[in-house]
């Protein structure tokens, strides 16, 4: 079972007492490193009126200026954004707010048979359009050949983008490069997605335009009711819900739940979301709504092929919403089918009995390119270290591939060591791209050649295999009740850089349990024996693991809240299970 964080008692004692929690919910705060009273205060109730100003973060002002400027002299606008969520809600977002000022805006998004971000083809698209100023949103950063063709063409470039900067070398050609991985940025949050960004960049646009007087006669849009968009694109993009991310996710979350955005609230339903909360009317909406319901339907189109049904939903009107979600619960379905297929054939090239080493690579020319990246994600959860999955064009030569990391291993630094082996290659230290081609014709023996570096670019990293964390407190079974699962959900969204709690209860005998699903699942009754409590549980993914019933364990798990036909109960969402390590009564 997974040890206890080393805490200070005297501070976790303070914090309870200061702010009248329970001693686990401080427990779990201090892991956290939010032992500062006025800290934890703040981090459990996030208000918008926190959010940092601008102040520092390069590029920004120039960019602000640019597109106040383009509305007010009644330019075009075309606004590009990438085919995953975050590109989507990125481009959705410029577009109901430029439209909402009164701007002639053209949106359009990537498709993959284009390439990765704002390519050759997807420019000369754009500029079909005849605009005078392109927004990229998601994408740009390592665009620069696409980007000067285009400024050499007369359009200027402002590019909001969250990817990693390269090395610093040339100037970007881009009339105004907003990225907070920028070196020359002092922003002190780096951690946002571009639709975060380009929420700040729509608040900043309507305050010069105000200065300017363009409101006067017309209608202010209000950047806050977009914050639905920030939170989608936020979440799906797996960036840390920290700091002004938590703020304005906390927020978009809230405004999901009103369902006010007709797409949203047609792709809730079609997704089985009832208006009481979750599926089935289980939970309310909250970070896990958006990562197991919305952003897999609204990444769909993108991952099979263009990524506009998923833009056009976000911008539907109530007549076509129904039936703009309805396409995308069909072409989820077909992106299902497909990545179980990928699945199942990715485990068999893995699973021969041998160590897959450091890291694991994999490769098919019959696989889709959409899809690799959760393929990747599959296996990492499988073997416990970095996944690299190849989808091989054998017409052309090229083999475009997803990395998903484990261990803390920093996939943009690995990628880096094996640049020369590589067409091209960005991303993220968690999640990344990359293109192969193999220019003798050999992509076995390319593919090969790139495993064996990526093994060791891993290893020089770190081992890749995935830490245990800590769990935060060890409860007696009775104490897990509605105050505490209160308390700590105070403390969501839960995501990057802010685990769901973890707490371990000991010594419980298993009064019933059995598989649920399709079997993989295991639904169990605990109880502790020393007080007579007892506690529902769930445990995903660990169907195999069925101690059986009378026998004792230790678990690690999550508490949470289980509705269901207007009835409410307190449940364990089980992490662990294992026999007890000590059979005495807890």
């Amino acid at each position: 079972m997974l040890p206890l964080h080393p805490l200070d008692d005297a501070l976790v004692s303070r914090l309870a007492r200061e702010l009248r929690l329970l001693p686990t919910t401080a427990r779990c705060l201090v892991a956290r490193g939010l032992g500062d009273v006025e800290a934890a205060r703040g981090f459990l109730t996030p208000r918008l009126g926190g959010l940092r100003k601008p102040d520092g973060m390069a590029g920004f002002d120039v960019a602000a200026e640019r597109v106040a400027a383009a509305v007010l002299r009644r330019e075009r606008i075309a606004v590009f954004g990438d085919y995953d969520v975050d590109g989507v809600t990125t481009c959705a977002l410029l577009t109901s707010f430029l439209r909402g000022v009164g701007a002639d805006v053209a949106p359009r998004v990537a498709r993959r048979d284009e390439g990765y971000g704002f390519c050759v083809a997807a420019a000369e698209d754009v500029l079909a359009g005849a605009p005078r100023l392109v927004i990229t949103g998601d994408c740009g950063t390592s665009d620069g050949d696409v980007i000067a063709t285009v400024r050499a063409r007369g359009v200027d470039v402002v590019v909001v983008d969250h990817h990693t900067v390269p090395a610093a070398g040339d100037v970007h050609p881009a009339f105004a490069l907003v990225n907070p991985y920028r070196a020359d940025s002092s922003f002190p949050f780096r951690g946002m997605a571009s639709v975060g960004i380009s929420f700040y960049l729509a608040a900043a646009v309507r305050t010069r335009l105000r200065a300017e007087g363009w409101f006067q006669g017309r209608p202010e849009v209000d950047p806050r009711d977009l914050l639905d968009l920030v939170a989608l694109g936020t979440i799906a993009d797996l960036v840390p819900l920290a700091g002004e991310n938590r703020i304005l996710t906390t927020a978009g979350l809230k405004l999901i739940a009103e369902r006010k955005r007709p797409g949203l609230a047609a792709l809730l339903e079609a997704a089985g979301v009832t208006a009481a909360g979750g599926a089935g009317g289980d939970r309310p909406i909250d970070e896990q709504t958006v990562s197991w319901k919305l952003a897999p339907r609204l990444n769909a189109p993108g991952r099979l092929g263009d990524a506009a049904p998923a833009l056009e939903l976000l911008l539907a009107s109530g007549d076509e919403a129904m039936a703009r979600a309805q396409a995308l619960e069909a072409t989820n379905q077909r992106r299902r089918e497909v990545q179980d297929r990928m699945v199942e054939e990715a485990l068999a090239m893995v699973d021969t009995g041998a160590d897959p080493g450091p890291a694991v690579v994999v490769a098919s020319d019959r696989w889709a390119p959409g899809v690799v990246g959760i393929v990747a994600a599959k296996l990492v959860d499988r073997y416990q270290r970095p996944a690299f999955v190849l989808a091989v064009d054998a017409a052309s030569g090229v083999a475009r591939g997803s990395a998903r990391s484990a261990g803390g291993v920093d996939l943009y630094r690995a990628l880096g060591q094996c640049a020369p082996m590589l067409e091209r290659w960005g991303g993220h230290a968690a999640a990344a791209g990359l293109t192969l081609r193999a220019a003798d014709g050999d992509m076995g023996g390319a593919i090969d050649r790139l495993r064996d570096a990526l093994g060791a670019a891993v290893l020089a990293e770190g081992s890749g295999k995935v830490v245990d964390r800590y769990a935060d407190a060890e409860v007696e079974l009775g104490l897990v009740d509605d105050r505490l699962v209160d308390e700590l959900g105070g403390m969501a969204p839960f995501g990057q850089e802010n685990p769901a709690p973890l707490l371990v209860a000991r010594g419980l005998e298993v009064r019933s349990s059995r598989k649920v699903g399709d079997g993989s699942h295991l639904k169990l009754e605990v109880r502790c024996p020393s007080t007579g409590a007892h506690r529902g549980a769930i445990a995903f993914g660990q169907g195999a693991d069925d101690p059986g019933e009378g026998a004792r364990v230790d678990v690690a798990f999550t508490p949470s809240r289980s509705t269901w036909n207007g009835r409410s109960r307190v449940e364990l969402e089980v992490k662990r299970i294992a026999l007890a390590t000590d059979a005495g009564p807890r």
